[in-house]
């Protein structure tokens, strides 16, 4: 049997709509799928760019570097689905317990995107405090026939609850593309006692509100300062006691920040909200410079 086999046409029951997903990654896809967590714990903090080096030097005397995560950074580009009301914007900015968003996400540089190019559908939720994760990797022109086409598509057993969970969300919904988010990612991973933990850097995040093929070349805005990255500790059940010294020590402080709100708010999509970092207050993409072409050299 091939990687697809049809779709069945039965609609899933509720024991089946938080099924993990397994994957079959390779390349950037080996670092999404194997080190991120169906479940965990997430805390952001925003940090500016001239105390990365530091943080950085901290980080791999305790950590092991992501091997696919050259210095400055892979690139991350995300497409995100919601409906013209911008329904999971608000869930996010009221704060709602249980809250969910779809995306299609693409790890490499974006410019080079083909119809064979893997990319992941996932659907990210939050229940509480603990963020889940549940995703199917497909080739990108795959992908756009389901979500942008809403053509039936192939999937094998173990997949079938996700994929009819996306397809009701997209049918029900009526979910359309609003925004990218992107942005250059360096990635560090625990070891011997802090195996489930996991550092993100995220340089130079930006995005657009047209134009989404991934390969499009059009025009990115920065979302958040440049001058600002945003890091992120992610950890199945606690984090260590010295990576919170660390953050205290280089003066961190945790923020309420969401690359898909930050992307909506800066184009204007939606009234600015209030809640989030001081930081970001004020900030607006069209008063930004255009973003040029991001390679993994850039830090």
């Amino acid at each position: 049997m091939g990687f697809f086999t049809r779709l069945a046409k039965s609609a899933p029951g509720p024991q089946d709509l938080h099924q993990d997903v397994p994957t079959r990654p390779t390349g950037y896809q080996q670092t999404a799928s194997r080190l991120h967590a169906f479940n965990r714990y997430e805390i952001k903090y925003l940090l500016d760019e001239m105390h990365i080096p530091v943080l950085r030097d901290a980080l791999t005397a305790r950590m092991n570097t992501d091997p696919f995560s050259p210095h400055g950074g892979y690139p991350v580009t995300s497409l995100y689905y919601d409906t013209a009301d911008l329904r999971f914007y608000w869930e996010k900015i009221e704060g709602l317990r249980f809250r969910r968003k779809l995306r299609m996400r693409l790890y490499g540089n974006p410019a080079e995107c083909t119809g064979e190019t893997p990319v992941q559908v996932e659907i990210k939720q939050r229940v509480n405090r603990v963020t889940q994760k549940r995703r199917v990797p497909l080739p990108y022109d795959t992908a756009l026939r389901w979500l942008d086409s809403r053509q039936e598509i192939d999937c094998e057993p173990h997949q079938r609850a996700f994929v009819h969970e996306v397809t009701a969300l997209i049918g029900n919904l009526d979910l359309r593309p609003i925004v990218t988010t992107g942005y250059l990612r360096e990635a560090f991973v625990g070891r011997d006692a802090d195996l489930g933990l996991r550092v993100t850097i995220d340089h130079k995040v930006h995005g657009r509100d047209r134009d989404f093929h991934f390969a499009s070349g059009a025009e990115n805005r920065f979302i958040i300062p440049p001058k600002l990255a945003i890091v992120e500790i992610k950890a199945n059940e606690r984090v260590p006691y010295w990576v919170t010294d660390l953050a205290a020590r280089s003066e961190m402080s945790v923020v309420r920040v969401s690359k898909y709100c930050q992307s909506v708010q800066a184009f204007e999509l939606a009234p600015r909200s209030t809640v989030g970092a001081p930081e970001l207050n004020g900030f607006r993409a069209a008063d930004a410079s255009p973003v040029g072409a991001l390679t993994t050299k850039n830090n």
